[in-house]
C-alpha cells in the first residue's frame, strides 16, 4: 500500500521539520521578489520614455517630473530631470548615482535562493547519513527481531530527508534563475532608457544655446 505525503513526511524524523522550515523561507522569498519584480517594479518603460519625451520636448520639465513614481526606472529618469533643473550640465553623473541606488532594490534578497537550496539539499544529505548510520547500527548491535524494523526506519530517514532536500531545493533554483533574469532585463532597461532621456536632455540644451 503505498505510504501518504503525511506518513513519508514523518518518517523522515527532525530533519524533514528543518527542511519544511528553510522551504517555507525559500516560498516567501519567492513571493516577495515577484510581487515586486512582476508588479511593482514592472512598467512599460517605452511608454514611460515616449511620454516623458514628448513632455520635455514641450519644455514642461515639471510635468516630467511628475510622471515618474518610485519605481527604479522611473526614480532614475526623475533625477535626471530633476538635475536638468538645476544644473543641465550634470545630467548624466545624476542618473548614474540613481541607478546605483535603484539596482540593489533589483537584486535584492534573490541570491538567498541559491543559499536556500544548497542549505535543502545539505540538510537532507546530512539526514541521509544519520539514517544510514542508524541502518548499519540496527545491523551491528539490535536484537535480531529489531533487526528489521530499525535497518527500514533508517533506510526509510534516509530516503525521505535526500527526497524532501531535493523537491525543496529544485523550485528554488528555478526561481532563483527565473527572478535574477527578470531583474537583469529591468537593469537593461534602466541603463537603455537613463541613457536615451540623458541625450534627450543634452539636445535640449544645446537647443536652448543655439536659440540665445
Amino acid at each position: 500500500m503505498p505510504l501518504s505525503v503525511i506518513e513519508v513526511f514523518q518518517s523522515g524524523g527532525n530533519f524533514m521539520y528543518l527542511i519544511l522550515l528553510v522551504f517555507c523561507l525559500g516560498i516567501a522569498i519567492i513571493l516577495e521578489r515577484i510581487f515586486f519584480l512582476y508588479y511593482k517594479y514592472n512598467i512599460n518603460a517605452p511608454k514611460l520614455y515616449q511620454q516623458v519625451r514628448q513632455t520635455v520636448l514641450k519644455g514642461d520639465i515639471k510635468r516630467a517630473i511628475g510622471l515618474c513614481d518610485d519605481s527604479p526606472l522611473p526614480a532614475v529618469l526623475r533625477a535626471g530631470l530633476q538635475q536638468y533643473e538645476i544644473k543641465k550640465e550634470e545630467v548624466p553623473p545624476a542618473m548614474e548615482e540613481a541607478i546605483l541606488e535603484v539596482a540593489p532594490k533589483l537584486q535584492r534578497r534573490t541570491h538567498y535562493l541559491a543559499v536556500v537550496a544548497n542549505i535543502a539539499v545539505l540538510l537532507g544529505l546530512l539526514g541521509t547519513i544519520l539514517g544510514l548510520i542508524v541502518a548499519f547500527s540496527a545491523i551491528s548491535s539490535a536484537e535480531p527481531g529489531e533487526k528489521a524494523v530499525q535497518l527500514a526506519s533508517g533506510i526509510s530517514l534516509a530516503m525521505s530527508t535526500t527526497a524532501f532536500g531535493l523537491v525543496v531545493a529544485i523550485p528554488c533554483l528555478l526561481f532563483h534563475a527565473v527572478l535574477q533574469s527578470k531583474a537583469n532585463r529591468l537593469l537593461d532597461e534602466i541603463d537603455e532608457y537613463s541613457m536615451k532621456t540623458a541625450h534627450l536632455l543634452q539636445s535640449q540644451v544645446r537647443v536652448e544655446k543655439e536659440a540665445q
